[in-house]
């Protein structure tokens, strides 16, 4: 049995410290609150902001652990290869997490390697962002930080607009203060989520978004198939394969975003981390049949891996509810929905009298449904069936 610590203790670090029981380990969570929800399911937590670095080594001194990891957190990356070579544990090295934590590093490294990859510049003030648009041209860009996640700070600007607000906004989210200009792709969104081990990546989902008509920046639907009518998903595999190799990533998982235009995938970003909301855990698993977070542990107690893919009519749906703006007056349907045929996770993160808002990052969604299914025609039945049954009054 090993001692393996987790640092960050939020939601979607739940089931990586579930797996780590039920493979047999014992494990401590660091995160910033008292009532992390990871905590309950730890033998021992700890309160430590995630960014703290000296705090969590200081923990880990104490505590002589095994094994550091997280999961489905960038911000929690950074801190884990630093205590990890403090400690001279298996870790990924603070030059590879500061790689697919540092949105900048990375377009740089897609650079270097000549990887197809949208303009980019750094702004170090708004006056540069307004330099940009008379230096390329374009109509719209993006503007976000070197480092955040779950798309805060993150806008689509407009050449001619005051954009300073977001300016501002993108460079607060950033714990060192970097903006980016970056040229604003306008196609179609895909997410790939992987492993790397033992000098072998193997792809574990795939998934084709849409987002919010009132905010193209975060999704509102991801499909999971191996197929599309309309798009080469090899192609896409074999892309993201030659970025995750191209970097050395000496194992762990990952989640990459790209998008389609004129013929092409372009990267927008990549993590040394598996995919939010339950992706890594708990679909990424059922699409591919390979327990992404399963076999990291193993791997770093020292265990064989024996991987074996199972992808046969499989297709999963992660939706994301749109609530209309106002409070909450009632909840009807949800034990229903909970209940039937392929619901795999329904989570609504609002109740009766909270005031709901627009939301302008991902963690600001009010809720999502999980469905699994073996066909498309599935898995658009069963999500009229949610949007026949679940009744959120608002006012």
């Amino acid at each position: 049995m090993a001692k393996i610590m987790i640092i960050a203790g939020g939601d979607w670090q739940v089931p990586i410290v579930k797996k780590a029981k039920e493979l047999g380990h014992s494990v401590l969570c660091t995160n910033l609150y008292e009532n992390s929800p990871a905590f309950k399911y730890s033998d021992y937590c700890e309160v430590a902001n995630v960014l703290d670095k000296e705090r969590n080594l200081e923990i880990a001194k104490k505590w002589g652990p095994d094994i550091i990891l997280t999961d489905q957190s960038d911000i929690a990356v950074p801190t884990v290869a630093f205590v990890c070579g403090k400690l001279g544990l298996q870790g990924i090295g603070e030059e590879k997490a500061k790689l697919f934590t540092n949105k900048f590093e990375m377009r740089v490294f897609e650079q270097n390697n000549n990887f197809l990859h949208p303009y980019f510049c750094e702004c170090i003030n708004y006056s540069e962002v307004e330099k940009a648009f008379m230096r390329t041209g374009f109509k719209s860009a993006i503007i976000k930080p070197f480092d955040s996640q779950s798309s805060r700070g993150v806008f689509k600007i407009t050449s001619g607009k005051n954009c300073s607000n977001e300016y501002d906004a993108a460079k607060k989210s950033s714990q060192i203060g970097g903006v980016i200009f970056e040229e604003y792709i306008d196609g179609e969104e895909f997410s790939i989520d992987g492993l790397m081990l033992r000098g072998q990546y193997y792809t574990l989902a795939i998934s084709r978004k849409k987002h919010y008509s009132y905010n193209a920046q975060i999704a509102s639907d991801l499909l999971f198939s191996w197929h599309d009518e309309e798009y080469n998903y090899d192609d896409l595999e074999r892309i993201n394969r030659e970025h995750i190799l191209r970097t050395n990533l000496p194992f762990g998982l990952t989640h990459s975003e790209y998008k389609f235009k004129d013929g092409k995938f372009y990267l927008i970003e990549m993590a040394a981390r598996g995919g939010g909301t339950l992706i890594s855990s708990d679909i990424a698993p059922y699409m591919s049949g390979i327990d992404g977070p399963a076999e990291l542990i193993r791997f770093l107690s020292g265990e064989e891996n024996i991987l074996s893919y199972n992808k046969e009519r499989k297709m999963a749906l992660l939706h994301f509810f749109d609530v209309p703006q106002g409070m909450v007056k009632r909840i009807r349907g949800d034990e229903l929905i909970r209940n039937m045929k392929g619901i795999h996770k329904l989570q609504l993160d609002f109740s009766v009298g909270d005031y709901i808002r627009r939301p302008d990052n991902d963690r600001g969604r009010a809720g999502f449904v999980i469905i699994f299914g073996s066909n498309k025609d599935e898995i658009e039945e069963r999500l009229m069936t949610i949007e026949e049954n679940l009744h959120i009054d608002v006012e």
